[in-house]
Order: C-alpha cells, then sequence, then structure tokens
C-alpha cells in the first residue's frame, strides 16, 4: 500500500496535518537518512553506515511513538538494507550495484517513514515535549 513520491515527499506527507510537530520531526529524520544513504561512501564507514543511518531516527523520533510492530519492522528493513549498500563494493560489483544498494536503502527509508506516519501513535514522552496529543496518530496532528 505505498503512497508514491511527490516532489520527493512520500504521498502520504500530503495528507499529514502540517501542524504536526512530530510529522515534522520524523520528516527531518528521514531527510537525514537519506542524506547519509546519499552521501555514502566517503561520509560515513562501512561498518558505521547502518547506525549513521537510523541515528536520527532512534534519537528524534522512536521515543516519542508508541512501540508498534510495523514500525519495527521497517526499522529494522532500514538497518539490513544499510548493510547490504555497505557491503556492495563499486571496484568489484559495479557502480551499477551501488546504486541499486542505495536505491533499495532510500526504499526501505521511504517506507520507514510512511510506516511512523500511517501507524505511529503519540506517546506521553513527545506530549511533554509539545510534540502531539498522547494516544493520537502521528498524521492526525497535535
Amino acid at each position: 500500500m505505498r503512497t508514491g513520491r511527490v516532489n520527493g515527499r512520500s504521498g502520504l506527507d500530503a495528507r499529514a496535518t502540517s501542524g504536526s510537530e512530530l510529522v515534522n520531526v520524523v520528516r527531518r529524520a528521514a531527510d537525514q537518512a537519506r542524506r547519509k544513504a546519499a552521501a555514502f561512501p566517503g561520509s560515513v564507514s562501512g561498518d558505521d553506515l547502518p547506525w549513521a543511518v537510523i541515528e536520527a531516527f532512534d534519537a528524534d523520533v522512536r521515543g516519542h511513538v508508541e512501540r508498534d510492530r510495523r514500525i519495527e519492522e521497517e526499522r529494522d528493513r532500514v538497518l539490513i538494507t544499510a548493510v547490504g549498500l555497505a557491503e556492495t563494493r563499486p571496484e568489484e560489483d559495479g557502480a551499477a550495484a551501488v546504486e541499486a544498494a542505495r536505491n533499495s536503502l532510500v526504499e526501505a527509508i521511504d517506507y520507514l517513514e510512511q510506516a511512523v506516519l500511517r501507524f505511529g501513535i503519540v506517546n506521553a514522552a513527545a506530549a511533554r515535549s509539545g510534540l502531539g496529543t498522547p494516544g493520537r496518530r502521528v498524521s492526525a496532528g497535535p
């Protein structure tokens, strides 16, 4: 049930309430992850790439939504595809293989972003931080 991308953003973003601070945090974390994927290799080592890609998500998003199996599965998918990119060697596998692995990682990041927006429930920690109303969907706004 992928929504596709419009103007560099997932289609689900357009439906999200623009006033929700947590929606903005989710978008920023996903954008940071995409930038890290685009800059590899060079910006971080292969061993550090998986953790660098999900760093903002773990720091800024994960602790502000209720645990949800679907979100955790998409987070795991990002880690797995980041390892795949990190293990791809341009000199052995070719530039096309690296680009395909990078595209897979960006797609996994998109799915994680969409999963949080679609299934995420604002928790009490987010409410204390002024990021929304506890118990409401992330995409429903504060």
